[in-house]
């Protein structure tokens, strides 16, 4: 196979021949296929590690051991979200999400593949998996079979299949902690997006405490419990605009004291953080303008120190870390690594002197690495002063200005960050140029600006779209008149709010699985999703006027901008009635829109073949509207 760039040099110079219309197929092919191993979990030992890897087609359960190369454990038709080993055995726990719905169900399996059985009840309940209580002997779950409205914080017995309540339910409930001692559970609840809280529950009595007490809006996640379970770890923001480590003390009776800041940094966010067993060690997690950073916290004498540096030896080319989890020993963490033109790998990190090694190697067949494109990071003014930013990817070479998409994020609370991207980096081959923007409403920079696009002021996130489009046309980088625009989820909605606001900017836009009309999703989401999702959008039924302003369906008679839109079937989050809106609208016009439906996908796509097709045919559609 010839080079990445190569190939799209022959591409453009040939015009689109058929020979080099093969090479592109193949390099786009090829890219969208590179593999991914992540959120490693390791037996009690610390020798063998199962984790979720894609490199049979679809996301599965694999086992590394010693010495050997990986073998998988799983071979499912439903996909695997994540993997946790019992801390007690030799059983897995992971959580499937069939046909890629939201539907998902948690089942066991022995380590070499035998004994496995599904725990949960099946059906179209939907369910959230946790992990392991501390003795390895329930799981700890969260269940919407009761209600679709609210997940049910439950710890199942995988002896006796036994259920046990551990708290109210709430339709943002998002981990379940239970201490050493079995006597207490935290509970985290979101009240809304944006808005939650930990909870501590006395199991013998069934009292609750609200742990986060706070003015205004804040988030708050549990970390962990020390051993003797009389502190309790979390990460918040209430006393600050940045995601700081906080800590609660719990007397002898039970009774939480004030939180209380213990480490912030004012440059970064701490994303995550994991409490090693013997409660002495928190490994750090910093979000650093998008970049990750490692560190140590020492809690017996509250120093910390920084981890191995990014970037360098052993985590060439890595950006960011994710699923951090501690040997039992607290001598050493393995994490996800990934980066820009990294592939997701398994990593460990010796915690005394920082010595990273690479556990996997994820496959990337034909992808020559060290050709993929890294991008920089830019900064700019939207009109009313607010400070943006996002991810620039340019062609090898690229002078002046250049076809351009910019592919907005989900969420939308969600960040662009240095992540490898198929269709970026299969963009980039065939000579576009990428720039991934976080516009006001993004996390990643403090409280303040995640909420600037609430309700009415999603106006003003909307805007952004254009001072964005404007800056990289006034500075050089973007030809003005070949602009596209492309998201996903939220990312989606960007692209309706684009086409229908500014109608002239872009040549092209691809929407996948957005939101297009907030009355219909919010009648069609589940009903977990539509509970939390009132302040981020508005309620359905006081701001419904402002809903359906918001809403690009309403505008959609001025839309002449080519669209191709792609959605999951089994979609649950946003269902596949908003492509359906779009489609029927603009081909009743006749304006020129194609459309993929994905019968065996939901909410983006997992199984290998659909990722191949949906960058391919997203590059294709980009190359003909920018062709002259």
């Amino acid at each position: 196979m010839k080079r990445l760039m190569t190939m799209a040099a022959a591409f453009l110079v040939a015009g689109g021949s058929p020979t080099a219309a093969a090479g592109v197929a193949e390099t786009v092919t090829a890219i969208a296929s590179i593999r991914s191993s992540t959120g490693a979990s390791l037996s009690p030992d610390g020798k063998r590690i199962a984790f979720v890897s894609n490199a049979a087609g679809s996301p599965q359960v694999w086992l590394l051991e010693p010495g050997a190369v990986p073998v998988p454990v799983t071979r499912l038709s439903d996909l695997v979200q994540s993997v946790a080993w019992s801390p007690a055995g030799d059983w897995l726990a992971y959580d499937v999400a069939p046909g890629g719905g939201l539907n998902v169900q948690v089942h066991l399996v022995r380590s070499d593949g035998s004994g496995g059985r599904m725990v949960t009840a099946g059906g179209a309940s939907n369910n959230r998996f946790f992990g392991w209580t501390p003795d390895g002997k329930a799981l700890r779950i969260g269940s919407a079979a009761a209600d679709p409205a609210r997940f049910d914080p439950q710890l199942v017995d995988v002896a006796t299949g036994t259920v046990t309540g551990v708290g109210a339910g709430s339709s943002g409930l998002s981990n379940v902690l239970v201490s050493r001692d079995g006597r207490r559970v935290v509970l985290d609840r979101a009240v809304t997006r944006g808005d939650s809280n930990v909870w501590l529950v006395n199991r013998a009595s069934g009292a609750e405490q609200l742990v986060t007490r706070h003015k205004g809006r804040a988030q708050f996640s549990a970390i962990g419990l020390s051993p003797d379970g009389r502190r309790l770890w979390l990460r918040g923001n209430g006393a600050t605009d940045n995601y700081a480590l906080l800590a609660v003390d719990i007397n002898a009776a039970g009774k939480a004291g004030p939180m209380r800041t213990v480490l912030g940094r004012a440059d970064a966010e701490l994303e995550n953080a994991v409490l090693s067993e013997d409660g002495r060690s928190i490994a750090l997690v910093w979000n650093k303008s998008g970049r990750s950073e490692l560190g140590w916290f020492d809690t017996m004498t509250g120093q910390q120190r920084p981890g191995p540096a990014l970037g360098k030896a052993a985590l060439a080319p890595v950006d960011l870390v994710g699923a951090p989890e501690f040997a039992a020993d607290g001598t050493s963490l393995v994490f996800t690594g990934s980066g820009a033109a990294a592939p997701a790998n398994l990593y460990r990190v010796v915690a005394a002197d920082n010595v990273v090694t690479r556990l996997t190697d994820s496959a990337h067949d034909g992808v020559d690495l060290a050709l993929l494109a890294r991008p920089r990071l830019l900064e700019w003014t939207a009109r009313d002063g607010v400070k943006l930013s996002g991810w620039l990817y340019r062609p090898k070479g690229a002078n002046g200005p250049q076809p351009m998409v910019f592919i907005y994020h989900g969420g939308p609370e969600g960040q662009s960050r240095p992540s490898l991207s198929s269709d970026v980096q299969a963009l980039v081959a065939s000579g576009i140029s990428v720039l991934l923007p976080n516009v006001r409403g993004s996390s990643g920079s403090g409280k303040a600006f995640m909420e600037m696009d609430n309700g009415p002021l999603r106006n003003a996130g909307v805007t952004d779209i254009a001072d964005t489009s404007d800056f990289v046309v006034k500075a050089g980088l973007a030809d003005s008149t070949r602009l596209g625009i492309m998201g996903g989820s939220y990312g989606g909605y960007m692209v309706m709010a684009g086409v229908t606001e500014f109608p002239a900017m872009f040549a092209a836009g691809v929407n996948l699985y957005g939101v297009v009309n907030f009355d219909t999703f919010f009648k069609n989401t589940q009903p977990w999703m539509a509970a939390i999702s009132k302040v981020e959008y508005g309620d359905p039924v006081k701001d419904r006027a402002m809903l359906a302003k918001l809403s690009p369906l309403g505008k959609i008679d001025v839309v002449t901008t080519p669209l191709l839109v792609l959605h999951g079937a089994n979609d649950t989050n946003v269902p596949v009635i908003e492509a359906e809106q779009i489609v029927a609208s603009l081909k009743g016009r006749g304006v020129a829109v194609e459309y993929i439906l994905f019968p065996d996908e939901g909410h983006g796509w997992r199984k290998l073949p659909n990722r191949v097709r949906s960058t391919t045919a997203i590059v294709g559609f980009f190359k003909t509207k920018f062709a002259r």
